[in-house]
């Protein structure tokens, strides 16, 4: 559960650590820990409140995840919840990421599908110069590794989406690509959750209220992750856009399908109820006066006149589009 302990002094790494080691590497001004946990349990997330001095509100929310992106400060220490999201076998599964800030640390608590942080640590070590700057520079560094993450996805869901429609007008589509359809809907509506309230942390954070965490120098950065959650937020609505006009564009090509079997099983009606009417006639339980049937040409002119009829029908129906 505890994926990464490192402190860094002046920003450089410094060499392996453990949880024991914490206390006495946070009475050192230019040190500062990052701690990476995934999906702790009670026990382990009860003694890194206790090691940091962790809010306990803040703690369960990490502990407990369900959270919604947001930003509060409780104390000196800096809580934020990120919605996390990853394309698995063509759907979207979304996780959360939680982050503990403070004047010297890092926390970063994952859940669900979230990427490791990795390349993100990779990232700043290369270089020393603002990791030296402290735990705001990292801050910056996982919140544009998120919002980073979720252009693939959108991507993905936008080539998916623009494949669907291309053959939604060719006519080309079955039961399971509106299957598909609802399920990139409740995809992007998962995504707006996600990614609408990542402008207001952003924006948030740019305020005075969090100059202690994030120095001036460093906040051009964050500037930068607002306008990449703006994109998002403007990408998730141009496809919801496009997804809507597809969807009516598959109920409309389907009526319209059902209007033309309509017509045709119409058509076909018309032409057997010539034959059915004089058939049906001829059909009766009783002696009627029909001369023609002692008229020796009497059948082949009732079949004939028939044929012709229906044949006459037939073009018409036709010619009108309606077989």
């Amino acid at each position: 559960m505890i994926v990464n302990c490192t402190a860094y002094a002046d920003g450089c790494k410094l060499p392996a650590i453990t949880l024991e080691d914490v206390p006495t590497l946070r009475d050192r001004p230019e040190v500062f820990i990052w701690l990476g946990l995934r999906e702790p349990d009670e026990e382990l997330m009860a003694r890194v409140k206790d090691l940091f001095g962790l809010h306990e509100l803040a703690a369960e929310d990490a502990h407990h995840a369900h959270q919604r992106p947001k930003v509060e400060l409780y104390g000196d220490c800096l809580f934020v919840a990120l919605k996390t999201a990853q394309m698995n076998e063509g759907k979207v599964e979304f996780g959360e990421t939680h982050l503990f800030v403070g004047p010297r640390y890092l926390m970063t608590v994952r859940h669900g599908a979230s990427l490791p942080h990795t390349l993100v640590r990779a990232r700043c070590e290369s270089n020393p110069r603002l990791l030296r700057k402290g735990p705001g520079f990292a801050l910056y560094a996982i919140l544009d590794f998120v919002v980073d993450n979720y252009f693939p996805i959108l991507n993905s869901v936008e080539d998916a989406v623009e494949d669907l429609e291309e053959r939604f007008f060719k006519g080309d589509f079955d039961q399971d690509d509106l299957g598909r359809l609802y399920q990139f809907k409740r995809d992007l509506v998962e995504l707006r959750r996600a990614a609408a309230p990542l402008v207001e942390v952003c924006n948030y954070l740019l305020t005075d209220v969090f100059t202690n965490h994030i120095p001036d120098d460093i906040r051009p950065y964050f500037r930068d992750v607002y306008d990449h959650a703006l994109r998002i937020n403007e990408a998730v609505d141009a496809i919801r856009e496009t997804l809507a006009l597809a969807l009516q564009i598959s109920l409309s090509l389907g009526a319209a399908r059902q209007n033309e079997a309509t017509k045709r099983l119409a058509g076909w009606g018309a032409l057997l109820a010539i034959p059915t009417m004089v058939f049906s006639i001829y059909g009766m339980n009783f002696k009627g006066w029909f001369p023609e049937l002692e008229w020796t040409y009497g059948y082949p002119a009732v079949m004939g006149s028939v044929a012709v009829a229906c044949l006459l029908l037939y073009r018409n129906l036709k010619k009108s589009g309606w077989l």
